[in-house]
C-alpha cells in the first residue's frame, strides 16, 4: 500500500514529473510575490539585527530569488518578504528549469506552503522559529526525509518514506527551514549511470549544469548543486564521500563546506556513520554565498548521540581570523593530472589576492598525496564492494546502477589491518606538514566541468585526499573558463576543527573574485 499525503501522486513516486499545470500555476503565484519567476523584488538593505552568534548578511544582491540564505533570513524575519512569497518563487523558479536541469527529482509543494504561512503567522505573534526562520530549502535524496521518499537513488527505495529525518535535516527544519523537495543522487551516492559523468540514477536520469546543459553537474550532490545556483532553492544539504559537496560547488559556480570528521553527524544518511570508511563521509551544506556555510554549519553541528564519532568541538569565529596573518600553501596541480589553463588562472589569482592582503604564500604540496589515493582505491578492491552488496540486500535492490567488481582481491585480514595502520601513518605524516601553514589553496579538479558522458583523464578531481586525511575543506566560485563561460572553484583547506579559517578565506576571496554568478539559464 501506498502512503497517503503529498508523497504519492497517482502509482508514481512523489511529483517525480514537475506537471505544466502547477508550473503555470507556480509562475502566476510567483508573478504576484516577486513581479515576475526570472526576477525577483528590489529590496532596501535594511533588515533587523541577526540572531545572537550569527553576522549579518554582506550579500548586496538586489533580485530576492538570488540572495543568500542569511539574507532572505534576515529578509523574513524583518517581514519585508513573507515566508509564502519566498517559498512560491522557489517553486515557481524550480518548475520553470527542473524540465532543463533534472535536480529536484520530488516535491513536497503544498507542506512547504503550508509550513511557510504557519511560519509567517509565527512570526506576526513575534514567535521565530530559529535563524533559517521560513527560509526554503531543498535536501539531497540520500539524506531522510521524515514523511517524504528518500530513495538514495536506489531502485530498492523507490517508495522508502522515513519516519523521521536526517539530523542535519531536522536541526535545520527546526531552524525554521522548510522542505521544497530532495535532489538527485546516484545510487548509494556512489555509482552513476556507466559512461555518464554526472549525477545520475536508473531512477531520476542525470543532472544538467546550468550554465551549460550539454556539461555536468558533477558528484554526488550534483542535483544540489545545480538547483541552488540556478535559484531554486537558497540552500542544501549534502554528503561529501570523496568530494560530493565540493565538485558539485566547483562545477555549479557555488559555495560548498566538508566539515571536519567529527564535526556534524551522519544518522539518517543512506551511507551513515561507522565501519572503515567512517572518517570518509561527511555532511555539510552548499549555498550560494560563503557567509551561508557559516550559519548552516552553526546549526548543524555537533553530537547527537548516536554518530559515535562526533565530538563537541566549540566552533571558532570567521570573523576573528586575520586573512593578513594568514601563512598559505599553494599548488596549481596534483600528481593524478594536471590541471587546465585557466584553472590554474584562477588559483593564482586567488593566490595574489591573499598576498596582496599580507598572507604569506608558497607554492607547496603535503607529501603521501599519490600513495593515499592509491591506498583508498586498494580498500574498495580489498572488500570487494561489500559496502556495495549489503546496502542492495537491506533495501532490496535487485538491479544495480554501477558496474561493480563484487569480488575480493585476495587481501588478508591482517594484510587489511596494515593497510590501515599505512593509512594513518600518512595522515600523520600530512598533518605534521600542515604545522608550518594555516592553510591550502589549489584547484578542485583539474578543469571546469567536463562534458556529458566524459569519462577520460580530463575528469579528474582534487578532493578526495582531504576526506583520507578529514581535514575541513571548502569551495567558491573564483572565476570562468575561458570556453563556454563555466565555473571554476577555489579549493581551501585548513587544519582539524579550523572551519572558522577555511570559511574566512572563502568569504574573502569571494569578495575579491566575485564569487556566485547567475546561470543563463
Amino acid at each position: 500500500m501506498m502512503p497517503a499525503g503529498p508523497e504519492f501522486v497517482g502509482s508514481k513516486p512523489p511529483e517525480v514529473a514537475l506537471s505544466r499545470r502547477r508550473f503555470v500555476r507556480g509562475i502566476a503565484r510567483a508573478s504576484v510575490a516577486f513581479a515576475g519567476w526570472s526576477g525577483g523584488r528590489r529590496i532596501a538593505r535594511a533588515a533587523p539585527a541577526p540572531p545572537s552568534g550569527i553576522p549579518a548578511s554582506t550579500d548586496t544582491t538586489e533580485d530576492t530569488l538570488y540572495v543568500s540564505a542569511t539574507r532572505i533570513a534576515e529578509l523574513i524575519r524583518g517581514r519585508k518578504i513573507s515566508s509564502v512569497e519566498a517559498v512560491r518563487a522557489c517553486i515557481a523558479r524550480i518548475e520553470a528549469v527542473n524540465p532543463a536541469i533534472n535536480a529536484v527529482v520530488m516535491t513536497c509543494f503544498d507542506r512547504a506552503l503550508a509550513e511557510a504561512k504557519a511560519a509567517d503567522e509565527a512570526l506576526a505573534r513575534g514567535q521565530t522559529l530559529g535563524v533559517l526562520h521560513g527560509v526554503p530549502m531543498t535536501i539531497k535524496d540520500s539524506l531522510d526525509t521524515a514523511g517524504v521518499v528518500t530513495t538514495g537513488g536506489t531502485l530498492g527505495r523507490i517508495r522508502y518514506v522515513p519516519k523521521q529525518d536526517a539530523t542535519a535535516v531536522a536541526r535545520v527544519r527546526k531552524a525554521g527551514a522548510i522542505l521544497l523537495g530532495k535532489t538527485l543522487t546516484p545510487e548509494f551516492t556512489l555509482a552513476n549511470l556507466p559512461g555518464i559523468s554526472s549525477a545520475s540514477n536508473l531512477l531520476n536520469g542525470l543532472v544538467r549544469n546550468p550554465y551549460n546543459l550539454e556539461h555536468n553537474a558533477s558528484a554526488s550532490s550534483g542535483g544540489a548543486g545545480a538547483i541552488v545556483a540556478a535559484g531554486g532553492s537558497y540552500f542544501d544539504i549534502g554528503s561529501d564521500f570523496g568530494g560530493s559537496i565540493r565538485g558539485p560547488a566547483h562545477v555549479n559556480g557555488i559555495a560548498g563546506l566538508k566539515p571536519t570528521t567529527g564535526r556534524v553527524p551522519r544518522t539518517g544518511h543512506i551511507i551513515g556513520y561507522g565501519g572503515v570508511y567512517d572518517s570518509y563521509q561527511q555532511i555539510g551544506p552548499l549555498a550560494r554565498r560563503a557567509e551561508d556555510l557559516n550559519l548552516i554549519l552553526r546549526v548543524i553541528a555537533g553530537p547527537d548521540f548516536r554518530d559515535a564519532a562526533i565530538v563537541p568541538a566549540p566552533l571558532m569565529d570567521p570573523g576573528r581570523v586575520e586573512v593578513a596573518k594568514l601563512r598559505v600553501a599553494y599548488y596549481y596541480s596534483a600528481p593524478i593530472g594536471d590541471s587546465t589553463g585557466d584553472t590554474k588562472a584562477v588559483i593564482k589569482r586567488a593566490v595574489d589576492a591573499l598576498a596582496a592582503a599580507g598572507a604569506r604564500t608558497r607554492e607547496d604540496i603535503h607529501p603521501y598525496y599519490q600513495e593515499a589515493i592509491d591506498l583508498r582505491a586498494a580498500f574498495r578492491a580489498a572488500e570487494g564492494n561489500s559496502t556495495i552488496r549489503r546496502l542492495a540486500d537491506k533495501w532490496g535492490t535487485k538491479t544495480l546502477a554501477g558496474q561493480y567488481n563484487f569480488t575480493p582481491n585476495g587481501v588478508t585480514a591482517a594484510g587489511f589491518v596494515e593497510m590501515l595502520e599505512r593509512q594513518d601513518r600518512y595522515r600523520s605524516a600530512m598533518l605534521s606538514w600542515f604545522k608550518d601553514y594555516d592553510v591550502i589553496v589549489c584547484p578542485d579538479a583539474v578543469s571546469p566541468a567536463t562534458l556529458l558522458h566524459d569519462v577520460g583523464p580530463a575528469n579528474l578531481y582534487y578532493n578526495s585526499i582531504y576526506n583520507i586525511t578529514g581535514w575541513p575543506a571548502g569551495v567558491v566560485r573564483g572565476g570562468t573558463s575561458e570556453v563556454g563561460g563555466l565555473p571554476i572553484g577555489v579549493h581551501i583547506i585548513a587544519p582539524p576543527f579550523r572551519e572558522d579559517v577555511v570559511l574566512a578565506t572563502a568569504a574573502f576571496l569571494e569578495r575579491q573574485l566575485g564569487g556566485y554568478q547567475r546561470p543563463p539559464i
